[in-house]
């Protein structure tokens, strides 16, 4: 059994904690900090490789982004390059691929034309390719039938870039982040804790006290929890978020059995749709082959493929009652979400869902087959999609709660890997301020933003 006190102590050591872990280590005058992984190692779980589309969410074409969203987002997708050059993880952690939003259809190409019309003012680096560019660039998109050169019927246009880096390896840069972190200052303690997995937090005083399933106990005087869907348990466990529950959204992929894409595509988001539209990207982790996906599936379970356990806490997240009752049917009593719904559900079914999937990739690529997919078994993860019952509507993007007493609970669905240093950023302005603490913030800026 361990009783330490830290001045800051970090639950989960996913890509979200070691971030925050590495910011306060580097740029704050902390004395000691430590992070508590559940797993043996970091990154298991939603930052891990296969669990992810691995991409740099930068705002210029992921089209379900408002262009006011889309400059925050740029900011925070900036700074993981930033970290990834400051530390030489280029094409070792952080790759170039092109990449590029495609319309599909004279309402797609227009809307295409349009956002590329917008946002390049934003993006300069942004360029408009039509289908005799695209027959150079990424000729699959183009061709109904790939022997034979025959196009596609329907016009198609695309907004992209050439030369930027577009694809991390998030499980790596986690390690990496950690690892710069416990080196940035030998005077600090810097402390990682695996197999730890917190069962209790309790305020005693001015400090926090943490307890682990293993009999350990931590005291700190501040807690960030960033542990995904885990961070709402824990959350209400300590009484609070009590108007918020969680449905969590399994993302599942296919794998093709050779290269399809040269780079990351992208289709344009049905705005009824709150979850990721199908793309196509390079699987940097199965030498460059196609992986298509995510499918969005609705599960009991606030950690894939890790047993019953995960279910129960499913079910006291979900926080259920009356309001969350009607957020659930205000989803699927429109038919274009309830058989979007149940067609992905079909895209679990083995014996069906191979000929269903492709159906649905041949917008990206028409002429693939469904013997060139194949479901990729274990791959995906589980992202925590939160239910405001006091709106009582789903909340889009990262959700924080700030009971302003020395603690803060982080859930963070796509891009929270991409927004990672941001959101760090976000929460060290805050502490520093809380515990009177020293931020550097003229070195954290020229490091971390342009």
């Amino acid at each position: 059994m361990s009783n330490k006190h830290y001045d800051i102590l970090v639950v989960g050591g996913g890509i979200s904690g070691a971030a925050t872990f590495y910011e306060f280590a580097k740029y704050t005058n902390i004395k000691s900090i430590c992070m508590l992984e559940k797993y043996e190692s970091l990154a298991t779980l939603n930052s891990k490789g296969t669990s992810n589309s691995q991409t740099i969410h930068v705002g210029d074409i992921e089209t379900n982004y408002t262009l006011d969203k889309a400059k925050i987002t740029k900011r925070t997708a900036k700074m993981i390059e930033k970290f990834c050059l400051q530390y030489n993880l280029q094409d070792k952690v952080m790759f170039k691929h092109q990449k590029m939003a495609l319309g599909v259809g004279e309402k797609e190409v227009e809307f295409i034309r349009n956002r590329y019309n917008e946002f390049k003012e934003v993006f300069p680096y942004l360029e408009l390719w039509d289908k005799e560019k695209l027959k150079e660039l990424e000729p699959l998109l183009v061709y109904a039938d790939k022997e034979k050169k025959v196009e596609r019927p329907e016009p198609i246009l695309a907004m992209g870039a050439s030369n930027e880096y577009t694809t991390v390896e998030y499980g790596l840069m986690t390690e990496e982040l950690a690892k710069a972190g416990q080196k940035a200052d030998p005077e600090k303690i810097t402390d990682i804790y695996y197999n730890s997995e917190v069962e209790f937090i309790e305020k005693i005083g001015d400090n926090f006290k943490v307890s682990t399933i293993g009999g350990s106990v931590y005291t700190a005087d501040f807690v960030v929890v960033n542990a995904g869907a885990h961070s709402l348990f824990l959350a209400h466990k300590m009484g609070y978020g009590q108007d918020m529950g969680s449905l969590s959204m399994a993302g599942s992929f296919y794998l093709t059995n050779d290269k399809f894409l040269n780079g990351k595509v992208y289709m344009v988001q049905n705005p009824k749709l709150p979850f990721a539209a199908l793309h196509g990207d390079p699987d940097i982790l199965c030498d460059g082959k196609t992986r298509f996906g995510p499918t969005a599936l609705a599960l009991l379970v606030l950690e894939r493929y890790k047993g019953l356990k995960s279910f129960f806490q499913c079910i006291k997240t979900m926080n259920f009652d009356g309001n969350i009752m009607k957020i659930m049917w205000d989803l699927v009593k429109d038919s274009e979400i309830r058989n979007y719904v149940f067609k992905n559900f079909l895209f679990e079914v083995p014996g069906i869902n191979k000929g269903l999937f492709v159906k649905d990739a041949r917008k990206i690529v028409p002429s693939l087959s469904k013997d060139d997919l194949e479901y990729a078994k274990g791959f995906g993860g589980v992202r925590p999609q939160v239910l405001n019952k006091t709106e009582k509507k789903l909340m889009l993007g990262e959700a924080s709660i700030n009971p302003g007493n020395g603690i803060i609970f982080n859930m963070t669905p796509s891009p929270g890997a991409t927004s990672c240093l941001g959101n760090a950023e976000r929460d060290i302005r805050y502490i520093v301020d809380y515990l009177g603490l020293e931020f550097d913030e003229k070195q954290f800026l020229a490091d971390l933003t342009e």
